[in-house]
C-alpha cells in the first residue's frame, strides 16, 4: 500500500470516528435545555414568613408553581419587594436553592439577587458563584448603598460581571445615568440587562435601545403602572409584584401577538384591581390560595414608585370576592 493510500484510509477511518462521536454526542446535545427567554414578565417575588418570623420555604417555592400555572415568564429574587435587606445570608442560599428546584421543567426564568446590604464584594461574589452553580438563569444586582460616583459603580459592575458567565440585570435608581449605562455596556460582556428605575424610565428606554443597538435590554419596575406605554416605547421585561402577574403576562402575550387592544384591556383590569386592593398586599396571594393565612412578610424599604399602601379592604375574603367577581374568567393561575 502506497503513501497516498494509507493516507487516504486514515482519512476515512477518521471521519468515520468523528461521525461517530457525531451521533453519539446528538441525543446529549438533543438532552440539554434550551436558555429560557429573559424577556417577559418577571414579578418579584414576596419572602413568606410565618407567625414566628421564619421563612418558609414551602411557600417560597409555592409561587414558582403558581407563576408557572399562570404562564408567567420568569421570577427575580430577592429584592426590595422581597424585603431582601432582613434575609440572612443562609435564608437567602436557600431560598434560591428552593426556587431553582421548583421551577425545573418549566419555562419560567429564575433571576437571583446577588447584592450585599454591606457592599461586601466577596458576599456578592458567593451569592453569585452559588447562583451560577445551582442553575439560575440571571443574577441581578442593586448598586451597594451609598456608591453614587459613576466611576465606583462602572468598577463595581465590571467586578460582578467578571464573577460569572451567566446574563447580569443591572437595577438602577437615583442618578443611575444613561452615560454610566453605556459604559457599562460596552465594558461588560454579559451585562446586557437593565431593571431601570432611575430618572424617567419611559423617556429613557428611548436613549439606551437607540444607543446600544437594540442589545440593552430594559425592564420596568416602579409597579408597572405603564405598562401598554412601556411595551410601546421598547421595554421587553416587566417587574410587578407576583400577585396579579398571570394577568400582567396575558396582557404581554396579547401584545407581542399583536392583540394591542385586548392587551389594552387586560391592563386596564390589572389597573381597576389595585383601585380595590394594593397588589403589595401579601394577602392577594392568601386570597389566591397560594400562601396559608397569616403568612405575612418582613419589612424592608419600598421600591422606588412602587404602590405600598392599601387601597380599601385588605381582608384575604374580601379580595377574594373580587378576584370572583371581576377577574374570574381572565386568571390563569
Amino acid at each position: 500500500m502506497n503513501d497516498f493510500a494509507m493516507l487516504d484510509r486514515r482519512q476515512f477511518l477518521g471521519s468515520l470516528s468523528l461521525a461517530a462521536a457525531g451521533v453519539a454526542l446528538a441525543p446529549l446535545a438533543c438532552a440539554l435545555p434550551a436558555p429560557r427567554r429573559l424577556a417577559g414578565v418577571f414579578p418579584i417575588g414576596f419572602t413568606p414568613v410565618n407567625a414566628r418570623n421564619q421563612v418558609e420555604f414551602d411557600a417560597l417555592a409555592a409561587q414558582v408553581k403558581f407563576l408557572r400555572k399562570g404562564g408567567v415568564h420568569g421570577l427575580a429574587w430577592p429584592q426590595i419587594a422581597s424585603s431582601w435587606t432582613s434575609l440572612s445570608e443562609a435564608e437567602r442560599i436557600q431560598g434560591a436553592e428552593t426556587l431553582i428546584d421548583a421551577a425545573k421543567g418549566g419555562s419560567t426564568a429564575i433571576v437571583i439577587g446577588v447584592q450585599s446590604r454591606t457592599a461586601d464584594l466577596e458576599e456578592t461574589r458567593r451569592y453569585t458563584k452559588h447562583a451560577e452553580k445551582i442553575g439560575a438563569d440571571a443574577v441581578i444586582c442593586i448598586a451597594p448603598p451609598g456608591m453614587s460616583a459613576e466611576s465606583e459603580l462602572l468598577t463595581f459592575y465590571q467586578q460582578v460581571g467578571q464573577m460569572t458567565s451567566l446574563p447580569l440585570f443591572a437595577q438602577t435608581g437615583g442618578d443611575f445615568s444613561v452615560d454610566l449605562l453605556m459604559k457599562m455596556f460596552e465594558s461588560i460582556a454579559n451585562f446586557r440587562h437593565v431593571k431601570d428605575e432611575a430618572g424617567n424610565p419611559l423617556e429613557r428606554v428611548g436613549q439606551i435601545t437607540q444607543r446600544s443597538g437594540g442589545e440593552l435590554k430594559c425592564f420596568s419596575g416602579r409597579g408597572v403602572n405603564t405598562m401598554i406605554t412601556e411595551m410601546e416605547r421598547g421595554f421587553v421585561g416587566h417587574c410587578p409584584f407576583v400577585s396579579l402577574a398571570d394577568l400582567y403576562a396575558s396582557a404581554y402575550d396579547l401584545y407581542r401577538a399583536g392583540k394591542v387592544r385586548a392587551a389594552f384591556d387586560q391592563f386596564g383590569r390589572i389597573e381597576a384591581a389595585s383601585s380595590m386592593f394594593a397588589q403589595s398586599d401579601i394577602d392577594v396571594m392568601i386570597a389566591r390560595g397560594v400562601f396559608a393565612p397569616g403568612t405575612t412578610t418582613r419589612q424592608a424599604p419600598p421600591a422606588p414608585g412602587a404602590v405600598t399602601g392599601s387601597r380599601g379592604h385588605t381582608d384575604p375574603e374580601e379580595i377574594k370576592r373580587v378576584l370572583d367577581s371581576y377577574l374570574k374568567p381572565y386568571l390563569r393561575a
